[in-house]
């Protein structure tokens, strides 16, 4: 899993039938570094599956890969990422 900022919202031509009721969000994953706000250096965007609301500049956890389609199990969804879940705040200790 991992954290991500919303940049935008990316807005389909056709979608498969079992995509409707959901959105896909354009996000930035954060490394640990910009997390930590010690570095300003961008990761690439990816496209994300969203049930859960999140508008532009919210922070997400999200999985990606075969995890990002295990919460709907049985049924099938092509999708590459998901959101997990919207988070309010962020805290970690730099030990």
């Amino acid at each position: 899993m991992r954290i991500g900022n919303v940049i935008g919202t990316v807005t389909l031509n056709c979608r498969h039938p079992s995509l409707s009721g959901a959105r896909f969000k354009l996000v930035v994953p954060q490394s640990w570094d910009n997390l930590a706000g010690t570095s300003e250096e961008s990761m690439g965007e990816i496209v994300v599956f969203d049930e859960l609301g999140a508008g532009i500049g919210s922070r997400i956890a999200m999985s990606e890969g075969r995890e990002a389609a295990m919460p709907f199990y049985p049924d099938v969804k092509p999708i590459e990422a998901y959101n997990a879940a919207i988070l309010d705040t962020l805290e970690f200790d730099t030990c």
